[in-house]
């Protein structure tokens, strides 16, 4: 079974953005920062999560993920799709468990990528306001207006079957009668 790769969509833009929400373009401005990243991280751990103790580390022959852009490919798909990781693994060639130890690794190399180039997301009102450029007050009042927008509102039917796990149960007081239920 062919599995899936950076050089098999690279040619195909609409289908790319499709799969990553990022253009050819954006894609190779983070290519550099998220390798950068992720060497730094694998030159203290290894893939299984373990500290890294004897040998560096170095791309095998049969690596699912042999290039950076595979790398991060594999990782935007995920993060885009949400699919399951047995599907994920499976469209990149490798198992469940393989490729849930990739997605743990290489989270980590993609935010640190994000906060060199500026993009992480704001963790506080503060850096909001400093992001967007206005006050602290300005930037509350957008996240305010957010937050106020009413929820739908959703109408239950009004005779609806209950099932096993819904109903109340009545239990009895009386610990004698309780014991006899």
């Amino acid at each position: 079974m062919a599995h899936l790769r950076f050089t098999d969509v690279q040619d195909r833009p609409a289908e790319f953005l499709d799969l990553t929400s990022l253009t050819i373009d954006e894609f190779q401005q983070l290519i550099l920062p998220f390798a950068a990243a992720f060497h730094a991280h694998m030159a203290a751990w290894r893939l299984d999560g373990k500290p890294r103790t004897a040998r560096q580390f170095s791309v095998y022959k049969n690596c699912p993920l042999p290039t950076p852009e595979d790398r991060l490919f594999f990782l935007l798909t995920y993060l885009k799709t949400y699919s399951l990781q047995v599907v994920q693994g499976r469209l990149f060639g490798m198992g469940q468990s393989k490729a849930n130890q990739w997605i743990h690794v290489l989270l980590p190399a993609l935010l640190a990528a994000l906060r060199t180039l500026g993009d992480a997301p704001a963790r506080s009102l503060t850096a909001l306001a400093q992001r967007l450029g206005v006050s602290e007050a300005d930037a509350a009042s957008v996240v305010g207006s957010v937050e106020e927008e009413p929820a739908p509102v959703v109408v239950a039917p009004v005779a609806t079957p209950d099932d096993g796990t819904e109903r109340r149960i009545v239990r009895p007081q009386d610990p004698a009668e309780q014991a006899a239920c």
